[in-house]
């Protein structure tokens, strides 16, 4: 092999490593942090009042600042933009490990979503465009790498009580775990966006972009169908635990023994589809899966026995990995040369679909959950309905 051939293949490998490894910790410190919830409750002497607000507020404060970061992102900041929120994202989490009160903490939380949004989000743009033409295979890794962090997060919770660190201590190795991420960062080439008639030259531009990216059709089909396919992603596993303690009338353990079906089994799908999509095309295997999905999920819910629903709850699992990849792959090609600004139209959307979740739950508040989960099935019909019948048509 000619030598720079090998460089080239050695800067490719390493630049994606690197990238992967940055989503690979966010998925944990997200993972660890949810499982973290009691131990941070009791710590702090939190209500659920101030749960909900250091669970509502970030997201929501982040929302409005994610598009500007997405459009800065295209128009020549991207790598300051990584490496700054990088910066920022290790500083959330030791500011996470030494909080003692609600305050302190919320501070932290507001500090981590856009930090978050500005390292990972944009350098999932960066991964974009190193390879345009690979969209749906590099999300593929992506969302595997992201799987993963869910799974390790509880697990290296576990491990940090068991060893005496406790909750606070694991955030403060997160944030110095990032940080040398970050110097790892540093030392990429890190690419602007690629140039094209679509490229926004000014913020200005962006936002027009971005306005005109939101009103074509192609863009708003990927950016509804992502929406409605987290009814059967995110939005389920949300609610999955309480499902099972509430609905199916089983133990806090068993119903914990369900969430790591759902995602050991999501984890292991997700390996299968970087292969499988080298063989099969993404939309063609979407819209089978989406079928399927379609028939399991009711099983699902009708199933009375534990096991039996644990076996469904799996195959569900199975079938819905690659889900957000393909879809998010479309989105960007939907958008070449604006892989910035795919971070702000989705946040706009976003934004709409975490009210999502709370519709469910005044759903499940006026008719009880076991019903309100019926609605859960839209995820699929939408994918059946809303997909293209041809591949050229994305």
């Amino acid at each position: 092999m000619h030598p720079l051939l090998r460089r080239r293949l050695r800067q490719g490998a390493l630049f994606m490593g690197v990238i992967l490894l940055i989503e690979l910790l966010d998925e944990i410190v997200y993972g660890a942090r949810e499982a973290a919830w009691p131990l941070i409750r009791d710590d702090l002497g939190l209500n659920y009042v101030q749960i909900g607000l250091l669970i509502g507020i970030p997201g929501l404060l982040a929302s409005f600042i994610e598009p500007f970061i997405g459009i800065l992102g295209d128009i020549g900041y991207r790598r300051r933009l990584i490496l700054g929120g990088g910066l920022s994202f290790a500083l959330s989490l030791l500011l996470t490990g030494l909080s003692a009160d609600f305050g302190l903490l919320l501070a932290s939380f507001i500090l981590f979503y856009p930090s978050s949004g500005a390292f990972v989000n944009l350098a999932q743009a960066a991964l974009m465009d190193h390879q345009p033409d690979r969209h749906e295979h590099n999300m593929a890794r992506w969302t595997l790498a992201g799987s993963l962090g869910v799974v390790l997060g509880p697990l290296v919770l576990g491990a940090a009580v068991l060893l005496g660190a406790g909750w606070r201590g694991l955030f403060l190795g997160f944030g110095l775990l990032s940080l040398l991420a970050v110097v790892m960062a540093w030392r990429l080439h890190i690419t602007e966006a690629q140039g094209d008639a679509e490229s926004p030259g000014s913020l200005r531009d962006g936002l027009v972009g971005a306005w005109n990216a939101l009103r074509r059709g192609s863009v708003l089909r990927w950016l509804i169908l992502l929406q409605f396919a987290d009814l059967m992603m995110d939005v389920l596993l949300g609610y999955l635990a309480l499902y099972f303690v509430d609905v199916a009338r089983v133990s806090e353990a068993e119903a914990g023994i369900a969430v790591a079906v759902w995602t050991g089994i999501g984890l292991i799908g997700d390996i299968l589809l970087i292969p499988l999509l080298e063989r099969v095309r993404g939309l063609t295997y979407l819209r089978l899966s989406a079928w399927i999905n379609l028939l399991l999920f009711p099983a699902f819910l009708l199933a009375e026995p534990l096991p039996l629903k644990l076996v469904l709850l799996a195959l569900l699992g199975f079938f819905n990995a690659g889900w957000y990849s393909v879809l998010q792959g479309s989105l960007y090609s939907a958008m070449p040369g604006q892989s910035g600004t795919v971070m702000t139209v989705g946040s706009v959307t976003g934004l709409i679909g975490s009210l999502i979740p709370l519709l469910v739950g005044l759903l499940a508040e006026q008719f009880g959950l076991g019903m309100a989960m019926w609605a859960l099935l839209l995820g699929p019909v939408a994918l059946v309905i809303g997909l293209p019948r041809r591949y050229e048509e994305r």
